[in-house]
């Protein structure tokens, strides 16, 4: 008798789908996982549908919408395993900006007839409202480290997943560090690595694309942040990018208001 194939479904909330595309990108892997799962769901790539149960959910995108809330319950429901993919589905992603002001104001400010919007008043990860047994961060996230990931939970093993700084990736890859020789202000030092120190190796200081790092000491970055001449706006800004709700950067950014 045929073994069963586990069954895989990839969910999009409020999101680019920057992080779906990243998967498709694996082609020629995501072909090799395809023979070994079942992809019950993944509209990126097909129509097709099938109902749950699943055995892995990958879930993109932040709650941002009461609809969501629901929806990604239900989702939880039906998953054996649930991983979030990305800033958005980890942090609440640049959207997350917006719990930072009146919603109603910024509604006013963005659509002619805010009151045909039915949304919520913050944009928060998915790990707020269900139980998550995975966050992959990234902005998008690294296809290897997808892989990886999804390799761990389809033979039952943890994922090998690096937390260090992003500055480790740097020194491995033998960037210069843009802070030391060109005095750049770079996010580098409390970011997770996992983007192959792709900004750095261009000569410019990280975005922190990948959310705080194990440990992150925000405060002493933001001291060497001032040295090189930023002032406490642009230091408090700085910290509100992609992952501007993550507790380390949400934190030290409110430090400088």
């Amino acid at each position: 008798m045929a073994r069963k194939r586990p069954r895989l479904a990839v969910w999009k909330f409020s999101s680019c789908d920057g992080c779906q595309l990243s998967l498709l990108d694996c082609e020629d892997d995501l072909l090799a996982i395809a023979e070994r799962v079942e992809i019950a769901q993944f509209l990126e790539a097909s129509r097709a549908t099938a109902p749950g149960p699943y055995d892995l959910s990958l879930v993109e995108g932040s709650i941002s919408t009461p609809e969501e809330i629901e929806r990604i319950k239900a989702i939880r429901m039906q998953s054996r395993h649930l991983i979030t993919l990305g800033a958005c589905a980890t942090a609440g992603g640049i959207q997350a900006l917006r719990n930072l002001r009146e919603f109603d104001q910024v509604l006013a400010s963005v659509y002619a007839h805010p009151d045909y919007i039915d949304a919520l008043a913050t944009a928060t990860p998915v790990s707020d409202h269900v139980e998550v047994d995975f966050e992959l961060r990234g902005c998008p996230v690294n296809k290897g480290q997808l892989l990886e990931v999804l390799n761990a939970f389809l033979n039952g093993r943890p994922p090998n997943v690096s937390t260090y700084s992003q500055c480790i990736e740097c020194k491995r890859s033998g960037t210069v560090c843009v802070m030391v020789a060109k005095g750049q202000p770079c996010l580098g030092p409390v970011t997770q690595a996992g983007c192959g120190n792709v900004c750095p190796a261009c000569g410019r200081g990280c975005y922190g694309c990948f959310g705080p790092a194990e440990q992150a000491n925000t405060g002493a970055l933001s001291d060497q942040l001032a040295a090189l001449g930023m002032t406490e706006r642009a230091v408090r800004q700085y910290y509100r990018l992609f992952n501007n709700n993550a507790p380390a950067f949400r934190e030290e950014s409110k430090r400088h208001e």
